[in-house]
Formats: structure tokens, C-alpha cells, sequence
């Protein structure tokens, strides 16, 4: 089911397509229950902008048109580094952040987090306690709830990881 879909690192000249994007994400958080989770202008512009220099910044693509963006990282989160519970494992990891999409295609979450499994095995991701869509599609996949971590503003998410290649990558 990833094959309709092509992944590719976004590009500078896309910014604010993927800016309406998580604008749209924001608005549609607040209205499910969400209100908390990317509140003061997160992510703005400046943090999208460092994601594709670094390369971070990915999209899925369906006909052309950009169906979602998500940060792919790869190495140690610092907001990592303390849990309140424990890790699977203390093997090298990537994290998916600031995943968002267009609306437009049911599922698309959980296609955008399959691919970066595929990528990396061994997965990381924390969502905000109110994010029940995140939870669920998190849940389906596999993934482990391990804990609460900490954001850089001290606000509390909900910390899974994945381990599909048993701590070998």
C-alpha cells in the first residue's frame, strides 16, 4: 500500500505548501481534542526551514500533490536522554517528529511512519496525551508505550519506540 506514495526529502521551494500543512494540523488538533500539543507557533517556519537543510524534512507525494510532512532524525534526541520509564533498547535510533498531513488521504499517518520503519528499525516517537489519532495509529503499528519524556518547554508527551530488526540496526 506505499507503492501509490513516493517519499522524498522536501525541498526549500515547497515551505509553504508544508506550512499550510501543519497550519491545517494545528487547527484540526484543536478541534479534536487536541489543543495543547503545537501551541505557540510550533512548528514555525524557522524549525521547518532547519529540518530540510539537515535534510530532515520529508513528504509523501500522491498524484503530485503533498499529502503529508513528517521530520525523519536519525541519532540521539536530546529530550530523549531522560525517560520516566525505560527505553526497549539503548541502540542507535531515529525519531519521527512533527508528522502532519493534508486531510485529503485516510491513513496517511500510519503509511508515513511504515516507511520510516522501513528506514530505520529501530523508531522513536512521543506524542501529546490528548493526540488519541497519534496514540491509536502509534498502537496499531506496534509500538511500545516506554514512558513520559519531557519537551525542550518542559511540557509532557507520551514516549513509544519500535523495535522491528531486535536492536541490530
Amino acid at each position: 500500500h506505499l507503492n501509490d506514495m513516493i517519499f522524498r526529502k522536501a525541498r526549500h521551494e515547497e515551505l509553504q505548501e508544508l506550512m499550510k500543512i501543519y497550519n491545517r494540523a494545528v487547527s484540526y488538533m484543536k478541534e479534536t481534542g487536541n489543543p495543547n500539543q503545537w501551541n505557540d507557533g510550533y512548528p514555525g517556519e524557522a524549525q521547518i526551514i532547519s529540518d530540510i537543510d539537515n535534510g530532515y524534512c520529508h513528504i509523501a507525494l500522491e498524484d503530485g500533490n503533498i499529502e503529508a510532512v513528517f521530520a525523519l532524525i536519525p541519532g540521539d534526541d536530546p529530550t530523549y536522554a531522560v525517560i520516566e520509564g525505560q527505553w526497549l533498547n539503548e541502540e542507535p535510533y531515529a525519531v519521527v517528529h512533527r508528522l502532519a498531513a493534508s486531510g485529503r488521504i485516510r491513513g496517511i499517518g500510519e503509511k508515513c511512519l511504515s516507511w520510516s520503519l522501513e528506514k530505520y528499525p529501530n523508531l522513536r516517537v512521543d506524542t501529546h496525551a490528548d493526540n488519541k489519532i497519534m496514540q491509536t495509529i502509534i498502537k496499531r503499528l506496534g509500538f511500545s508505550e516506554c514512558g513520559i519524556i519531557y519537551t525542550r518547554n518542559g511540557s509532557p508527551r507520551i514516549a513509544y519506540q519500535i523495535n522491528k530488526e531486535g536492536g541490530k540496526k
